[in-house]
């Protein structure tokens, strides 16, 4: 199978490595490095990444630890954190080429397609060209157009079955019910080593037909959630009598090898069909089952129930995963399965298959798209499907998208469910319901950048439209007079966000509006200059608990605005200085606020800035910047404007 489906988190492969160490070290402990590679190497790769941040928080540090902490972040679906640490072992040098690569998908998957082709062209002239990275340059530009001109869909994250682990693949079931996997929030349960969560299991939940909202979920009963690894996805017949659910092979009778002196063993997955019987389900293996040689998994039926749709690496495919189907003949078995040939099949992976009528949709990371696995349709029926289409932005984003199921459709409109680990999300992956959505009045959101100390215009600034739960809806550049419009919805809140090389980022929040006709908002994203040493400005809204230093999440959200000014300007050294107003000793204000800054300063390195360009000082109430002095009258907000974290600017 396919490196890049080896790589992969787990829950969305269509392979599982349960990986057991055989490695011994004498009578010595192992030293940090070599259990964090061990941890790395067994896909461990949370417990692999606290490790690490120990080894490259020092002045001396190694690329390859730089790289291994970059890949861990990537694997576990941090894809912020993963690029500021590519970034930095891009910029130390002495890299791999593949640590190249994965900088450049790590700027794809964060939405910055403009520097994600800047870095795969580098990588072509260093390295060479191939199919691959043609496809990757293509899906860049495709992604830009896209996201400037987003579907007018309304996407709702279904945050009361979501939690901070993972849920996915809707699919229908009796009536006004689905079925999803998920990893139970459950201490009591087995948890797979590369997530550190509980194994997958199905579980059901109700729905209402006006909204698809869901709700009341609950874990399934009876033989088929009882398996030793992941049991999902799962797709049933229109009685929802009969189940086709994915599992990963329990058994032992599994494929072995080694790799640096640890021992592999590989579990494939396989489809098993379940049956109601009373109470409880029997179960019987999907025939073309071949545990020890490929894995089967990922179901969808036709709506006569005459077609089974499944993903499979079974030899006589045309990629690595591939979608094939299976008709049901007249003794009740499963026909031979039937590739569904290179309209709908790649030289990647497709996985995830649904049906619709006549349309096939599925997901694929071998075509150019815009990042993961973007969601195809295709039209046809049977084995037979022409007309493949990229479902574009909003459906797709630059993380993973996938299963993508339709409830309902009338014309040109759809609704239903599919799945996403975006950012903006409640946990790993989440199920979205999504509806095609008239839009009765247009609100049209116009912006200008400028410098915030000059307040000349700003052109070709990164201006990022953001909804309530921080999920990026557009993304484009001002022109340049430093100017830039978007179309937003009623009732909705938005943050939109500012980047510019040279300067710190702004953000301006956006409050919901409810006109009844045709309106315009406006806007103004000011960014503070970073480039002359000696500069200094104010950190706004960083907050701290009464007495306490430690980051608040408020704060984090704050200092991450700085970590991306830092890492995209890599000769930028600052001071990071914490302030306090005058009330309390002066020994005591000077102390706390040393500590406060030292916090900041170390949130900065643990988000991959290298510590050598940052200076924490505690200034306590030695800079005030208004008359509150010792024994003085003020009000709160005269003293709260001494409390503040400043940033002056060193080098740059």
């Amino acid at each position: 199978m396919k490196n890049i489906l080896f790589m992969k988190r787990e829950i969305l492969l269509l392979l599982l490595l349960v990986l057991v160490s055989t490695r011994h070290y004498a009578q010595e402990q192992p030293d940090i490095r070599s259990r964090a590679y061990q941890y790395f190497t067994l896909g461990e790769y949370a417990r692999a990444a606290t490790l690490y941040e120990k080894l490259v928080d020092k002045k001396k540090v190694r690329t390859q630890d730089l790289e291994h902490i970059a890949a861990c972040y990537q694997q576990i679906n941090a894809y912020e954190q993963a690029e500021n640490w590519y970034a930095r072992a891009m910029q130390q040098g002495g890299y791999l080429p593949e640590t190249h690569w994965n900088y450049a998908q790590a700027l794809k998957q964060n939405g910055k397609y403009d520097a994600a082709k800047k870095q795969f062209e580098a990588y072509r002239t260093k390295y060479g060209a191939s199919d691959q990275l043609a496809l990757e340059i293509a899906g860049a530009d495709s992604a830009v157009r896209w996201i400037a001109a987003p579907q007018k869909i309304d996407i709702r994250n279904e945050r009361s079955i979501n939690t901070p682990l993972s849920q996915f693949a809707a699919y229908p079931w009796k009536g006004n019910q689905v079925l999803y996997a998920t990893e139970p929030m459950d201490n009591n349960m087995k948890v797979s080593g590369m997530t550190g969560n509980a194994f997958l299991r199905l579980a059901s939940a109700n729905t209402t037909a006006e909204t698809l909202a869901l709700q009341a979920d609950n874990l399934l009963s009876g033989a088929v959630n009882n398996a030793a690894y992941h049991i999902g996805p799962v797709a049933s017949t229109a009685s929802g009598e009969v189940l086709y659910v994915t599992r990963t092979y329990p058994g032992k009778d599994v494929e072995r090898f080694r790799k640096d002196g640890l021992k592999f063993k590989k579990h494939n997955l396989e489809l098993m069909i379940y049956t109601k019987d009373g109470d409880d389900w029997t179960v019987e293996p999907f025939a073309y089952n071949d545990v020890k040689k490929y894995s089967v998994g990922h179901a969808s039926l036709s709506s006569d129930g005459r077609v089974l749709y499944f993903a499979s690496d079974m030899p006589g495919g045309i990629g690595g995963v591939d979608i094939w189907c299976s008709f049901l003949e007249n003794d009740g078995k499963w026909g031979t399965p039937q590739n569904l040939g290179s309209a709908v099949n790649s030289v990647g992976d497709e996985l995830f298959p649904t049906i619709h009528g006549d349309k096939l949709y599925y997901s694929s990371n071998g075509f150019a798209g815009m990042g993961g696995l973007d969601v195809y349709v295709a039209t046809g029926k049977g084995n037979q499907f022409v007309g493949r289409q990229n479902l574009k932005y909003p459906i797709n984003t630059a993380s993973d998208d996938f299963s993508f199921v339709v409830i309902k459709s009338k014309g040109t409109t759809r609704s239903g469910y599919l799945s996403s680990n975006r950012l903006g999300g409640a946990g790993g992956d989440d199920i979205y319901s999504f509806n095609d959505v008239p839009t009765p009045v247009n609100i049209r959101l116009v912006g200008t950048t400028v410098n915030k100390n000059t307040n000349a215009l700003l052109p070709e600034t990164a201006v990022y439209l953001f909804d309530k739960d921080n999920t990026m809806v557009s993304r484009k550049l001002s022109d340049d007079r430093g100017a830039f419009a978007f179309d937003i919805s009623a009732d909705k809140s938005y943050s939109i966000r500012a980047e510019k090389t040279g300067f710190h980022e702004d953000m301006v929040l956006v409050d919901a509006v409810h006109p009844i006709k045709d309106t315009t908002l406006s806007v103004v994203l000011r960014l503070q200059p970073v480039s002359k040493p000696g500069d200094k400005f104010v950190l706004e809204n960083i907050y701290y608990d009464f007495d306490k230093y430690n980051i608040r999440k408020d704060a984090s959200i704050i200092l991450n605005g700085l970590v991306r000014t830092l890492r995209d300007n890599p000769t930028l050294r600052i001071e990071l200085s914490s302030h306090t107003d005058s009330r309390g000793s002066d020994r005591y204000n000077e102390s706390l606020s040393q500590k406060r800054a030292q916090s900041a300063v170390d949130y900065l390195v643990s988000q991959g800035i290298d510590r050598n360009r940052l200076k924490a000082k505690g200034y306590g109430e030695k800079r005030l910047v208004n008359h509150c002095s010792n024994g003085v009258s003020c009000s709160a907000a005269e003293h709260q404007a001494n409390r503040r974290t400043e940033i002056e600017i060193l080098e740059y």
